[in-house]
């Protein structure tokens, strides 16, 4: 069983906001994989069901967290504890403003690199877990880091955004079916 948790803020406000990337790669994977997010436990929202690879199965948990960002930890921790899952087997969805708008990069371990949801997650949990982020590029300006990742994509980063999240969801499955390595591989690439 893998836990998929796409990091946001919760609130209308906030909804398609580049903070809320995480957020976006979950509404596409329930909707490919046909898992409604309906349980509310735990400050979050989440759905259950099973994904089939060529010749696998895995059990999925589909969350969002319903707290805000820094608190993503408080969420993560005891869905982690009720489903009695190995941090390794956790995969957290995120905004990256390192890395380029649109892009990806896959990870396992590391530090938090000022983003506080990912901050307060490994403030709960005793080991590392997976990472997929996606770049939203940083703002034109120094000190307009909030604004910036509060905003709105432009109409020019749509295209790039849709197939980042489609990208993603494909480096997600890799990473349950082939497993790290391979997902790294594939789409660590420039």
């Amino acid at each position: 069983m893998y836990l998929i948790v796409g990091l946001g803020n919760i609130g209308l406000n906030y909804k398609d906001t580049r903070h809320n990337i995480g957020f976006m790669v979950i509404d596409a994977l329930a909707k490919k994989w046909r898992i409604p997010l309906k349980k509310v436990k735990y400050f979050t929202l989440f759905g259950q069901g099973v994904v089939e690879g060529k010749d696998m199965r895995e059990d999925i948990v589909l969350a969002k967290p319903l707290t805000y960002m820094n608190l993503s930890g408080r969420a993560v921790k005891p869905l982690m504890e009720h489903f009695m899952l190995p941090p390794s087997h956790l995969i957290v969805v995120h905004d990256d403003l390192d890395l380029p708008t649109g892009s990806i990069r896959i990870k396992f371990a590391g530090g938090d690199a000022g983003h506080k949801g990912i901050r307060s997650i490994l403030s709960m949990l005793d080991e590392d877990f997976i990472r997929v982020r996606i770049g939203i590029g940083k703002p034109d300006t120094k000190g307009k880091t909030i604004d910036h990742v509060l905003s709105k994509f432009d109409r020019e980063e749509e295209q790039f955004i849709k197939e980042a999240i489609n990208r993603a969801t494909d480096a997600i499955e890799t990473i349950i079916f082939k497993g790290l390595p391979e997902a790294q591989n594939s789409f660590n690439r420039r």
